[in-house]
């Protein structure tokens, strides 16, 4: 339950995106529980309980005149991208885009059974998935990391695209500055960090 206390907590206020397309009959918005005060009070949370939401805020919005896109996503990073890959598909868009999704092991790839109907419905959305810290077990996984080898093969023509970095900073300014030794123009590049979870 919502308390005037909590507006000032920074450990109870965090952004969050959405992640059902637009025009819809509610708001989605998807967060990987965790031990932290925020999740704590997100699983206290009943029926008819009051929050208080603020927004929207942020860069991760959805352009029809990118024709080309490559999102490069760690974790959790991936809400906003759901959210406008099915709004493509729902509308029959166009665009060519290509996700390259980052998790530690398979069974963290949030919205794997959603990528994959989206990328099966959808000739011109691509989804390749990349896990860190194990080998593999499915075919259309690989290992290792979102670095300049794995962007080339998986996005061969990446300096062309509109370029979506989303995930923890860390990884953001490391793909950022991978993107930019690439030839990715600067100008290509929207980034937003995931911070406090």
């Amino acid at each position: 339950m919502f308390n005037e206390s909590d507006r000032k907590d920074r450990c109870l206020n965090k952004y969050l995106s959405f992640s059902a397309a637009p025009g819809k009959e509610y708001v989605e918005v998807t967060k990987r529980m965790s031990e932290s005060a925020f999740s704590g009070r997100l699983r206290s949370l009943k029926p008819g309980d009051r929050v208080l939401l603020k927004g929207p805020l942020g860069n991760c919005v959805f352009d029809e005149r990118y024709r080309k896109i490559s999102f490069l996503i760690g974790g959790i990073g991936i809400t906003p991208v759901i959210s406008i890959l099915e709004y493509v598909a729902q509308r029959g868009l166009d665009n060519d885009i290509v996700l390259l999704y980052s998790n530690r092991t398979e069974e963290e790839i949030a919205f794997r059974k959603e990528l994959d109907r989206i990328a099966a419905l959808s000739g011109n959305i691509k989804v390749k998935y990349i896990v860190t810290d194990c080998e593999p077990r499915d075919r259309s996984c690989s290992m290792g990391r979102i670095d300049g080898p794995a962007v080339e093969k998986a996005v061969q023509d990446i300096r062309e695209r509109v370029v979506f970095v989303f995930g923890p900073p860390g990884m953001v300014d490391a793909i950022k500055k991978i993107c930019l030794e690439m030839g990715v123009p600067s100008g290509n590049l929207k980034t937003e960090n995931f911070v406090g979870y």
